[in-house]
């Protein structure tokens, strides 16, 4: 039996999937703020990259930011973002090996009324793949925009 659990553990790989949320808060055009996070790459994520891998590729590339107000701690069983505002990213670069960074911003005209405790990377079925919550809230009004980089370590 203990040769059979030692089978199985050397399939694990001890270095988790990590990322990291930077961004900067501007108002009137002006920068108020700016953070550089590590963030939760949640069970979604997981299970969106097994199915690439074979080769489902429908639906599953990460292509939306989510920003929202629940600032309870991120788990890896976290599905959602509440009382998300969504859109489509910005872009995509590979700033090194191993590497993807998911570009967004979030424009004056968008998420207003909104305390921004949280954010999130989404796929295209709606699937959650990251997530990382804020201590404080940004309380996002008309003269606010955000803007980020959200960047995935393989």
């Amino acid at each position: 039996m203990e040769e059979q659990k030692k089978s199985e553990n050397r399939f694990v790989e001890n270095t988790p999937l990590k990322g990291t949320l930077r961004y900067t808060v501007f108002k009137n055009g002006v920068p108020v703020e700016r953070a550089e996070e590590p963030n939760l790459i949640v069970n979604g994520a997981r299970l969106q990259m097994a199915r690439l891998i074979a080769g489902d590729v429908a639906q599953r590339s990460v292509n939306r930011i989510s920003v929202g107000t629940n600032g309870a701690a991120p788990t890896v069983a976290d599905m959602e973002i509440t009382g998300a505002f969504t859109k489509e990213v910005a872009g995509f670069a590979y700033p090194a090996d191993g590497q993807v960074q998911v570009n967004w911003k979030l424009l004056v005209s968008e998420a207003n009324g909104m305390a921004i405790r949280e954010f999130g990377l989404l796929t295209a079925d709606g699937t959650l793949f990251a997530r990382r919550i804020r201590a404080n809230p940004i309380y996002k009004e008309s003269d606010i925009s955000i803007e980020g980089e959200w960047i995935i370590i393989f």
